[in-house]
């Protein structure tokens, strides 16, 4: 009984003239026994469309799902009940190790942000401290990061000659907490996704003109290069050019940082080639390798103060001075409109970095180190870091690509690592400034220096890129530039921008191909497969060969001696190579009209008995000229459309088919098209094509008797089944009872028969007809199947032009064209009155 709600809906229908029901009839005329598999061999199953009220439903989560949703914003409560002693010894190794690293990067990354040194410790800290509650990456270290540390920087700079008043420090924290909450807001509601559509190609043209245009920026302040005029942030061509020109102007700064750089580059060489030479030993010279970068800021120190500690005042090279003890800075963060509108333009760079760096760099080592990340999640993590580290003077902050893989290859066994790290920060920030007084500031350019060279994209990678794609090439190096001749934030725009106009092309010109029927056998060197697994129950055609569907101009790559066959005269089998929906919709739909329209002619040249009657876009011949025909050509029958690529479909697409089904349908009158669907994989998508009319036979409401469908089956349970076993002993009774009742004989002992019994036998052989019905019920693979198994139908009965494969699809559209040509030809000879469908037998 229909609830009150569907009695509501249907009336309401009925109000607005909308035939809720426009397709009933559709299917009552198709399931009314035409498949024998429907009545005796198997149970009859009618597909349901889904219902839009089902789909809500999904929408709404349940207790449950928001159970695991607030569960899952925490990922550590899974494991840290399990933590142990093996797990805290390598936290414990990678944690000191990368806090060795951090502090000097910290200290060198906030120069490139334009704040005082302390602002990089202070970030570092609050990021390694928070991370490993939201974590679901073990080998992610966030903190300062170049390319994020440089975008501040110019930001700083900006608003600092616009609004001078307002303190570098307050904007930073201020970037932060907007950046921040923008990508907590992503997390949350789940959108990691978004990532996705940044090409590893972009990724890689953004590090690259990052890398360069940092490491360009800090080689002035290397070499000493100090020049009235002379902006290291300006465009990283004008960086470059005006090193050069300036290269005369260089200071006693360059021994200390072209030393620094030397050496860094010289461990890390010694250490790689000791450790190929030594394998034994390479986890020692890893380590080594990794506290470079401590020991070489440490060395320098010790030399500057030495040099420098009579020159306190007026040091003989740059160092970078007072560095206060503790967080100084720890304030509520000053956020107002004013100070948004000053960078409101950098937010969108800013956040596609925060975005970009640590998602890539997660998901690269996660898949190194066999584990999978949550992008939302991680996304909740960087968020709500930035947003409590400016309470400490923090500044935005990501994951580090350098600290991340030192982390990984020192051994991290949790994010807990982070907590260790955060402890030794700690300690810089409340033990060691006194030490920071004498750091040079050319050694911290090496730093950087060193550190970014490695997050250019190495030759062999770019090769690659071309030996994939070489339009993905032209935008990595399209990156590069508009990075070096303009600036990061622009070189992020355009590399994201022509990926996504690249996608939208291939999407919109995605063209489908016809495909043909392809006999292969199976070949084991110079076996065929069938001959090594033997069959012989299987006939020897069977066995040998099977049909496989290629596209007719070998687009594919296959071999082009190959004689693909057309699939059937007037039937033609077209393949979609993307997704179907309204962009590439008519681009397809164009390619398959003309397609067939150059290899059919009209089913009734003369249906335009006058010029006028004809189109302005076919007039036809000039007078005096004959109409050239193409009679060797076919006639359209059938299309067959393969939806194996298609997963969802939109009311455009949809309303495209319709014209064009319409559109064949004038082409070939007074004869349809018929319209076979395979490999629908999504059942709205089947729904939406049967809304609009596809999966039934295009034919008049009593035509529908006739249609021979061919539905796919399979076995429930198999032979050893508690169905299949009480359909044999069903049939047993039955036969058993039959044979007493015809007087066969029912053992080997038993060998009389009546005589009743054996004239109405003979009674019934006589009949041809019955004979005929016997002969087919003894063959049909169904029948006999039907004795020892449960049959069941894949797909439903009320919509047989819906096919699992194209082979049905096929075998479907070549029976019933074959069916309709009998037809014709049976109308021709069948006496005029006589009603024809009763001649026409339906298959029950």
């Amino acid at each position: 009984m229909p609830s009150s709600a569907s009695k509501v809906g249907h009336t309401l229908a009925k109000v607005l003239g909308i035939d809720v029901n426009q397709n009933q009839a559709k299917d009552d005329a198709i399931t009314r026994g035409e498949s024998t598999y429907s009545v005796n061999t198997a149970d009859t199953y009618v597909e349901e469309e889904p219902h839009t009220v089902d789909w809500l439903k999904e929408l709404v989560p349940s207790k449950r799902d928001i159970f695991h949703y607030v569960h899952s914003l925490f990922p550590f409560t899974h494991w840290i009940l399990r933590y142990n002693v093996q797990w805290l010894i390598g936290d414990l190794v990678a944690g000191i190790t990368v806090g060795c690293v951090v502090v000097p990067q910290g200290m060198a990354y906030a120069k490139l942000a334009e704040l005082p040194v302390e602002f990089g410790l202070y970030s570092s800290f609050m990021g390694v401290l928070i991370y490993w509650f939201f974590a679901t990456s073990k080998d992610i270290t966030i903190g300062p990061v170049a390319v994020m540390s440089t975008i501040v920087g110019n930001v700083v700079n900006k608003v600092a000659e616009e609004h001078p008043e307002v303190p570098g420090y307050v904007v930073a924290s201020a970037l932060a907490i907007i950046c921040g909450a923008i990508v907590v807001f992503i997390g949350l509601i789940r959108a990691g996704w978004i990532v996705d559509f940044i090409p590893l190609t972009a990724i890689s043209a953004f590090m690259t003109g990052s890398a360069i245009s940092i490491a360009s920026g800090q080689v002035p302040t290397m070499m000493g290069i100090k020049v009235e005029g002379f902006n290291t942030r300006d465009h990283t061509y004008k960086v470059i050019i005006n090193t050069l020109k300036y290269l005369g102007h260089t200071k006693l700064d360059a021994a200390m940082g072209l030393t620094a750089l030397f050496l860094l580059y010289l461990i890390r060489f010694t250490c790689t080639f000791l450790a190929k030479k030594n394998p034994s030993r390479a986890k020692t010279f890893f380590f080594i390798s990794t506290l470079r970068t401590a020991f070489v800021i440490l060395l320098y120190t010790m030399i500057s103060w030495l040099v420098n500690r009579h020159h306190r005042k007026k040091p003989l090279f740059a160092i970078l001075g007072k560095v206060p003890r503790g967080f100084q800075h720890a304030q509520v963060p000053t956020i107002n409109s004013d100070i948004i509108s000053y960078f409101a333009s950098e937010i969108p760079a800013s956040v596609i970095v925060l975005l970009i760096e640590h998602i890539a760099i997660s998901k690269s080592f996660g898949r190194i180190n066999n584990y999978t990340i949550n992008p939302s999640q991680e996304l909740v993590a960087i968020g709500v870091t930035n947003l409590l580290g400016p309470f400490l003077g923090g500044y935005p902050a990501t994951g580090s690509f350098s600290r991340t893989a030192i982390k990984s290859k020192a051994g991290v066994r949790t994010p807990f690592a982070g907590v260790i790290t955060a402890v030794v920060v700690l300690l810089a920030i409340y033990a060691l400034p006194a030490v920071f007084f004498y750091i040079p500031s050319a050694s911290l350019s090496g730093v950087i220096i060193h550190a970014v060279l490695d997050l250019i994209t190495p030759p062999r990678t770019v090769y690659q890129f071309w030996r994939v794609n070489p339009l993905e090439l032209i935008i990595f190096f399209a990156g590069v530039f508009v990075t070096i001749f303009s600036s990061i934030e622009n070189g992020i725009y355009t590399t994201i921008c022509m990926s996504v106009a690249i996608y939208l092309f291939r999407v919109v010109k995605a063209r489908g191909h016809f495909v043909g029927k392809v006999k292969i056998h199976s070949v084991i060197g110079d076996h065929l497969l069938e001959d090594k697994f033997h069959d012989g129950r299987r006939s020897q055609d069977e066995r040998d060969e099977r049909n496989i569907f290629l596209p007719l101009d070998h687009n594919d790559g296959s071999n082009p001696d190959i004689n693909i066959e057309s699939p059937y005269p007037g039937i033609f089998i077209y393949r979609f190579a993307e997704g179907f929906n309204y962009p590439n919709a008519n681009h397809y739909t164009d390619y398959l009209v003309e397609y067939i329209f150059k290899h059919t002619r009209r089913t009734n040249p003369d249906s335009w008995p006058r010029p006028g009657d004809r189109p302005w876009n076919n007039p036809g011949p000039r007078r005096g000229q004959i109409e050239r025909t193409n009679d060797h050509l076919p006639t359209l029958k059938a299309i067959i459309l393969d939806f194996s690529s298609v997963n969802n479909v939109d009311v455009t697409s949809v309303q495209t088919l319709i014209d064009v089904r319409n559109q064949l349908d004038r082409y070939t009158t007074p004869d349809v098209v018929q319209w076979h669907i395979a490999a629908v994989n999504n059942r709205w998508t089947k729904r939406a094509l049967a809304s609009a009319g596809f999966g039934y036979p295009t034919l008049p409401t009593e035509e529908y008797s006739r249609w021979k469908p061919i539905f796919n089956i399979t076995e429930i349970g198999g032979e050893s089944s508690a169905a299949a076993v009480a359909q044999r002993e069903t049939n047993r009774r039955l036969s058993h009872a039959r044979d007493e009742e015809i007087g066969r004989p029912t053992s080997k002992g038993d060998q009389s028969i009546s005589a009743a019994a054996a004239h109405k036998l003979r009674d019934d052989s006589s009949s041809s007809s019955n004979q005929e019905l016997q002969r087919e019920l003894t063959n049909s693979k169904a029948y006999h199947r039907s004795t020892a198994r449960k049959i069941a139908v894949v797909h439903g009965l009320n919509r047989p032009l819906f096919h699992i494969d194209l082979t049905s699809a096929l075998e479907s559209a070549i029976t019933n064209v074959q069916a309709q040509d009998l037809l014709r030809a049976d109308q021709h000879v069948t006496p005029k009155g006589q009603d024809f469908a009763t001649e026409i037998p339906i298959e029950k």
